[in-house]
């Protein structure tokens, strides 16, 4: 009987398997590449555009830097035109924080609600593949095609970034942490399992990428929230006083300031909402008296290191990759038994 998963090797003429960009593909790989080649395509496309791109501003950025005095290498001593490369770098992190959404939204939600709605995972599995296994070539070569495009365009960034961050205040560690080392990977992949969850339990592709858009939208408003915790906050504590002429201790380069600002330390080690006294700030003598009273001694800052960012990017990959893991055992398990 023929079959789908019939090996491409012993049908096809000689002459096209020579000319073939991916050889030797059999069985259900070769049906999953070519149901979804189109998409697989564009994404190798759209990663090799954007390497090229990026390698070439980063170039000009490395140029740029390399004709300018060796001295003015700090934060704020390069002449204005920097801020072009600047922008450069933001504007190409912004379209690389698209990549989940579009990985789980227009890869991860057709993928499995689009052979349900149209029959051919009914027609797939009647044949010599079973559910297990037609399911799970459908996650792994999505999956690997994502993850190595994703790697590629991130690895790049990071690399373009890298030798500019601490040169402007636009490029603290903090505003490119989800789209750069591994978490832009992490991302994409637990929302391409989302959205093919989505997909199998609503069994069609528009209610599908409706739904699961409205769920990385909501991931990304978790992640946004949560991510700063992953790492160790750290202070710096002042006890030389805090009246006229005296200022609040500067942090650390790259360090990115936490909570609600600057506190008052007192001598017992309570710390104090910097609003404290502020109804007498327009009297010098005044406030410090109302800070004496209440036994204040320095200024208390908490903040977040940049020797941290990577240790917290791949805990919160950790935890991603441990999600994507969960929900893609759950497409098994459940399309095993109720697929069709």
């Amino acid at each position: 009987m023929t079959t789908l998963t019939r090996d491409p090797a012993r049908t096809a003429p000689a002459g096209s398997l020579r000319n073939s960009w991916i050889p030797r593909l059999g069985g259900p790989v070769w049906l999953v590449w070519r149901q979804h080649r189109a998409a697989f395509w564009t994404l190798i496309a759209v990663m090799l555009v954007g390497v090229s791109v990026m390698a070439y501003l980063r170039g000009q950025a490395m140029d740029f830097l390399a004709a300018q005095d060796p001295d003015s290498r700090r934060l704020g001593g390069l002449p204005s035109e920097f801020e072009t490369h600047v922008d450069r770098l933001h504007s190409i992190g912004s379209y690389l924080g698209f990549v989940p959404v579009l990985a789980g939204v227009f890869l991860g939600a057709p993928l499995v609600a689009g052979d349900l709605e149209t029959g051919t995972a009914k027609l797939v599995t009647s044949q010599s593949v079973s559910r297990t296994r037609w399911l799970i070539t459908k996650l792994v070569v999505p999956a690997a095609v994502l993850a190595l495009s994703t790697g590629m365009l991130t690895a790049v960034f990071t690399w373009w970034w890298r030798p500019l961050k601490g040169l402007s205040d636009a490029l603290i560690w903090t505003s490119l942490f989800s789209v750069t080392g591994v978490v832009p990977v992490a991302y994409a992949l637990l929302t391409f399992t989302v959205g093919v969850a989505v997909g199998l339990l609503l069994r069609r592709t528009l209610v599908s990428m409706v739904v699961t858009l409205g769920i990385v939208v909501a991931i990304e408003f978790a992640w946004s929230e949560v991510w700063r915790s992953l790492g160790h906050v750290m202070s710096i504590n002042t006890d030389k006083g805090v009246g006229p002429g005296l200022v609040p201790p500067e942090l650390p380069d790259q360090a990115e300031q936490q909570g609600q600002g600057t506190y008052f330390l007192t001598g017992s080690g309570d710390r104090l909402d910097w609003t404290t006294c502020l109804d007498q700030m327009d009297n010098d003598r005044a406030h410090t008296a109302c800070l004496e009273s209440k036994h204040v001694i320095g200024w208390s800052l908490d903040y977040l290191d940049v020797s941290q960012m990577q240790a917290m990017q791949w805990l919160g990959a950790g935890a991603m990759f441990a999600l994507a893991a969960a929900v893609a055992t759950f497409v098994v398990l459940w399309g095993r038994k109720r697929l069709l």
